[in-house]
């Protein structure tokens, strides 16, 4: 307890690290404030989003932090903005032009990242659109009598882009001016602001449940822990190659001769492989209306839409593996590695510098990712087991999936981020042994 007071006091006894922590908490209120803002021409009172519980639906709800259910002016949250970084990152990669732009420094992430901007625009106007197309077909009622036609769907298109592109900057904001992170800082924050209510209702209907609820809702919470554990183990994990560096002779100084590691992810893809498994996912609910009641088809579709089922926890398993290996091919580039590392004079002892340090790097990832992939694959489909025990489907999301995942990632981030002001000012860190390390210090892709 004494080591955690005296943490608490070096934290904020750093003006600089004070500064940025209140001003994340500003912003962060200012976020939670405006997704409470109902869009203009509603009737708050009226809305009825009876399925934005469900399904992909139910996914960006819970990323928006509730925004999208109540149609507040923040509705489609910062996601179009992860969309076009998303899009943008996958062009720096296959697009030459995007390449050179990304080998140019800072000048040419400064390209890119306006280039992001409004690529987020046009996302963000797209997916108003469907919106407000959404909103209609859910509650139509409450639509005000002077709002409606073309006057509704025009302003809340606008309402709803501009408030995109604010949240977007407040990201930004946050990662320049406060304590980093700040896009996927808010994305936390809207995962979190769900799960107080989802944790009291799960203890009602456990209490319901006689003199056993409370044993069975403790054995749900140490379970939550462990996975907790888990999770932090598998974003953490890292594989250790040795490297040397020879040494060099700068005037009269002899430098390098170090050994240094290259820490290789075991989960090198984040989060990225169970977005795309359950956007693939919510295929077959989109040609359920199609099927032929009672059929074989129909019955395959069902099953695959039942995400308790064991039929869609095997896909969507094999779906999160395959995505794994795809995602980390494309963000993973041995060559290029294993180039820096010759120009720097640096060398894996027993390997000959280019294409056979190219090689071994790429022989040992694909080793690690085999195992990463298989536990990424089991967090996934956590959250499906733990309803399918009867754990409520609010409560069962923070068991793992992506929510669980996104929120353990993130929170390592800040907590490095933190720990870097308290050693670069001679402090001790959050850690009586070791540091603290998140996706940023290895290997791992951001959210």
């Amino acid at each position: 307890m004494k080591k955690i007071i005296k943490t608490i006091r070096n934290i904020w006894s750093i003006e600089d690290l004070r500064k940025r922590i209140l001003y994340t908490i500003g912003l962060i209120f200012v976020y939670r404030i405006g997704s409470f803002i109902s869009l203009p021409g509603l009737d708050p009172v009226k809305l009825t989003m009876q399925q934005s519980s469900q399904g992909l639906m139910g996914l960006l709800d819970m990323f928006a932090g509730g925004s999208f259910s109540r149609a507040s002016i923040f509705a489609l949250g910062i996601m179009p903005y992860i969309s076009a970084s998303i899009a943008m990152q996958l062009l720096t990669i296959v697009v030459p032009s995007y390449q050179k732009l990304q080998k140019e420094g800072e000048s040419g992430q400064r390209k890119i990242t306006q280039h992001t901007r409004y690529l987020t625009v046009l996302v963000t106007g797209a997916q108003a659109i469907a919106y407000v197309s959404y909103l209609k077909s859910q509650s139509a009622q409450a639509i005000l009598p002077e709002f409606q036609g073309i006057t509704f769907w025009l302003t809340t298109v606008i309402v709803l882009t501009s408030g995109s592109l604010f949240v977007m900057w407040l990201g930004e904001k946050i990662t320049d001016k406060g304590i980093g992170n700040g896009t996927s800082l808010l994305i936390e924050i809207g995962i979190i602001a769900s799960l107080p209510g989802a944790l009291v209702y799960e203890w009602q209907s456990k209490a319901n449940m006689g003199g056993g609820g409370l044993l069975i809702f403790l054995l749900e919470i140490a379970f939550l822990i462990a996975v907790i554990a888990g999770l932090v183990a598998l974003v953490q994990g890292t594989r250790k190659i040795p490297v040397n560096y020879a040494k060099r002779g700068i005037g009269a100084k002899q430098v390098g001769g170090a050994r240094q590691f290259l820490p290789l992810k075991v989960n090198a893809a984040g989060v990225m492989p169970i977005i795309f498994a359950q956007s693939i996912m919510f295929i077959p609910m989109a040609f359920a209306s199609l099927a032929t009641p009672g059929g074989t088809m129909a019955g395959i579709i069902q099953a695959l839409s039942d995400f308790t089922s064991v039929p869609y926890n095997i896909v969507y398993a094999l779906m999160v593996i395959l995505f794994t290996y795809f995602y980390t091919a494309l963000i993973f580039n041995p060559t290029q590695m294993a180039d820096q590392m010759k120009r720097n004079n640096g060398f894996i002892p027993g390997i000959k510098p280019g294409k056979a340090t190219a090689n071994y790097i790429g022989t040992i990832m694909d080793r690690i990712m085999l195992p990463g992939s298989v536990l990424l694959a089991i967090v996934g489909i956590l959250p499906g087991f733990s309803s399918a025990i009867n754990i409520n489907q609010q409560f069962a999301i923070f068991f793992g999936g992506t929510s669980m995942l996104i929120i353990v990632a993130v929170v390592l981030d800040t907590l490095q981020q933190i720990e870097g002001h308290l050693l670069m000012r001679h402090y001790d860190g959050l850690m009586s042994k070791g540091r603290v390390s998140g996706r940023n210090a290895t290997t791992g892709a951001a959210i």
